[in-house]
């Protein structure tokens, strides 16, 4: 993503809206552990803080918003923007932005930005966390072991995927889907990506191989990690006919998007057996969870964990708020989106 911008927001307005009342920047509360009680900002703006089931300030105060950090769980369309004439910057608490009609912002001069780069490696870690985890069949493992029905080590027992000259296809070759890559080589896997242009670093530096389709990908992995933005075109981009193409009993890790693999598709996959198993970070309709991959001894499943640690999350508020403030002081923020 360019680190560059055109000036920042100014069809809203460049000087702090409602007169002399100072303008407002709403930041999701659940962030207050990692920002405090008092953020500062340029001109003294003060900060309003609303949960993310909570409507976003209307009245009087509407006027008043200049900035709002928001979480990934809130819509902000057409709508929203112009019910808060004054806003000038979405700083998206994510690296995703899905929930941000980007098109609409730019149509009211509204600067829309995301918090790459510092929840990459993060990302990745737990994404090779699930391969392991869904290779070597850890949820079976760990049930077995709490149930107190262990019998003791046999031969034949839970018998899992070994890594060592397998290989590893990734969906998309950005800034995720080629750091996990760049694991890969350390646990003995080739590497197959799929993107739009070729990633001529990632093939200098781990002999990664470009595949022309989707379905080459698909017929060569053994392990399939996605790692594309949801778009129109990648919403059900793994359904029944994509996933039956997988060799059997390959795994696969989605840490992308939930919306890009088709829940039903891939319960059934899991099911009868053509997939070996499935390691799982995103959902559709999160904070639901699917009951059948919860119930499925071969689904790993997490609760959406990818960037949490303690150094992530506070980079990404830390890089959320920069944009911010470069944008409220008239200057391009660092990770404009559009």
């Amino acid at each position: 993503m360019s680190r560059s911008a055109p000036a920042a927001g100014s069809a809203h307005g460049a000087e702090p809206p409602g007169g002399s009342s100072p303008g407002l920047v709403v930041v999701a509360r659940e962030l207050v552990p990692l920002c405090g009680d008092a953020p500062r900002w340029p001109g003294g703006r003060e900060t309003r803080f609303v949960a993310a089931d909570e409507p976003l300030p209307g009245g009087y105060l509407a006027r008043r918003v200049e900035a709002i950090i928001p979480l990934l769980s809130r819509p902000i369309g057409a709508a929203e923007l112009d019910a808060l004439p004054g806003l000038r910057i979405v700083s998206n608490y994510a690296v995703g932005y899905d929930n941000v009609d980007v098109a609409a912002a730019a149509e009211r001069g509204i600067v829309v930005c995301n918090t790459p780069d510092v929840l990459t490696s993060a990302t990745a870690d737990l994404t090779w966390a699930l391969i392991l985890a869904a290779a070597r069949r850890l949820r079976e493992g760990l049930d077995l072991a709490r149930s107190g029905d262990w019998a003791g080590w046999r031969p034949d027992e839970l018998l899992g995927m070994g890594l060592e000259e397998k290989t590893l296809g990734i969906l998309g070759a950005g800034r995720i889907g080629s750091a996990v890559a760049r694991r890969a080589p350390g646990f003995g896997m080739r590497v197959v990506y799929w993107n739009l242009a070729p990633n001529e670093i990632l093939e200098r530096e781990i002999g990664a191989r470009r595949a022309d389709t989707l379905g080459e990908v698909l017929s060569v992995c053994d392990v399939l990690s996605v790692h594309l933005p949801l778009t129109a075109d990648t919403d059900g981009l793994l359904g029944e006919a994509e996933l039956v193409r997988l060799r059997p009993g390959a795994v696969l890790v989605n840490t992308a998007r939930g919306e890009i693999v088709d829940t039903e598709a891939l319960a059934a996959a899991l099911r009868q057996g053509r997939l070996g198993a499935a390691g799982l970070d995103v959902y559709p309709d999160e904070p639901a969870i699917p009951a059948e991959l919860r119930e499925l001894p071969n689904a790993f499943v997490l609760p959406h964990l990818g960037s949490a640690t303690r150094e992530a999350r506070r980079g990404m508020w830390e890089l959320a708020a920069v944009n911010v403030r470069r944008v409220l002081e008239g200057r391009p923020p660092l990770t404009p989106v559009g």
